[in-house]
């Protein structure tokens, strides 16, 4: 795979495929700049190099219909108060409105087109519409790690029908530190694996247990593991039918020696609420009437200690309902614990980056992915088509 440092952009047409799928409110602000932001340095790179910088994103999903509340037009004025320079918008990706904008260019100008969904092509990875968005540049670059995981006309297809194709430097970081974590990790490697449900995660489990050295279970999906062992979890949250799939993973890490971590304890309450009356129990004395909402503090010594010593660490999904201040210890100490490993920390998946934030040590951590489900898939071993099609 080639990367943005390392090709010839002066006076070239650069289409740039980025991922500012950004929030907005009902009157069409955007109410976060973050995605807009993770590419500003290859933005930058490019402009400095002399592109002609053409720059493409989907935002929600129009399903191939123009939907105004899905425009792209109030990330104009982000991105230009971000570069510090005018911001060309045009209303459409493709077409000859388009194509007389990007004959026009010099050295140095910026064009960001219209939502790519708004043409049904672009979801269906269709070659004709693949070919349209070619035709506009000499060089492709694509930055958009997080939408890696679809084959879309914008990371893939358009691949085959441009010369010169790149990596952005937001997608460099994401390629960099996967192969971190899971091709040449520095040993021992954790895996923190938190979240609602264990149907979300078996790929992703399956796959650690032949990489790591220690998986630490917290979360909701926890309490099937547990119940899976024969203990009583109440109503916490617990899926009857991942039962046997659960023991099987348990089964399958002990057969590959690795340590296999569960919660000891429990915050529990009798209702999911800030104003719930939350006590610690025993994982083997869960009241029937109770839910199971965070690890207890035995729980957060334990996992703790078993990452002393480590040099790698993966984590995905909280430790328990962290957004409710009653159940949020067990993640914050938790993610203080990562950080006072001093591992190479990777992180993925938005609540876990949002409970990061919340614990106020986003600084700590050495890389946060940017792409939610991109990151699951590829820790689970898929092949990422947007990846692959660099790659080729």
């Amino acid at each position: 795979m080639k990367y943005i440092d390392q090709i010839e952009m002066k006076g070239k047409r650069v289409f740039l495929r980025v991922d500012f799928n950004v929030p907005m409110d009902k009157e069409g602000n955007v109410t976060g700049d973050k995605r807009v932001r993770a590419s500003i340095p290859t933005i930058n790179y490019a402009l400095e190099k002399g592109a002609k910088l053409i720059i493409a994103s989907h935002l929600g999903r129009p399903k191939g219909k123009r939907v105004a509340e899905m425009s792209l037009k109030p990330v104009v004025k982000v991105l230009s108060d971000l570069v510090k320079k005018d911001v060309l918008f045009l209303d459409d990706c493709v077409g000859p409105a388009v194509e007389q904008a990007v004959a026009k260019m010099k050295e140095g100008d910026i064009i960001l087109l219209e939502n790519l969904r708004f043409q049904p092509g672009e979801d269906k990875n269709d070659a004709e519409f693949a070919k349209q968005l070619a035709a506009l540049c000499d060089v492709y670059i694509d930055d958009a790690f997080a939408v890696s995981h679809r084959a879309a006309a914008s990371n893939s297809a358009i691949t085959e029908f441009v010369p010169v194709c790149a990596a952005g430097f937001l997608l460099k970081n994401e390629v960099e530190y996967f192969k971190k974590a899971m091709v040449n990790p520095a040993k021992p490697l954790a895996a923190m694996i938190g979240g609602a449900k264990v149907s979300d995660k078996i790929g992703l489990l399956e796959n650690l247990i032949e990489k790591v050295d220690k998986i630490i279970i917290g979360g909701g999906m926890a309490f099937t593991f547990l119940r899976a062992a024969g203990n009583e979890t109440g109503k916490s949250l617990c899926e009857e039918d991942m039962l046997d799939t659960a023991r099987r993973i348990v089964d399958k890490a002990r057969q590959k020696n690795v340590r296999f971590l569960l919660p000891v304890d429990a915050v529990i309450a009798p209702a999911a609420t800030a104003e719930a009356e939350a006590k610690v129990c025993d994982v083997k004395d869960i009241p029937k009437d109770m839910i199971g909402l965070d690890i207890g503090p035995a729980t957060i010594s334990l996992f703790s200690d078993a990452l002393k010593g480590v040099k790698t660490v993966i984590w995905n999904g909280p430790m328990g309902m962290f957004e409710l201040a009653p159940f949020s210890k067990g993640t914050f100490q938790l993610a203080q614990a990562v950080a006072d490993s001093g591992a190479l920390s990777i992180i993925g998946g938005g609540d876990t980056d949002t409970a990061i934030k919340k614990a106020g040590l986003s600084a700590k951590m050495s890389y946060i992915s940017t792409g939610g489900g991109a990151f699951l898939e590829w820790l689970e071993g898929k092949t990422l088509p947007g990846i692959a099609a660099l790659e080729k």
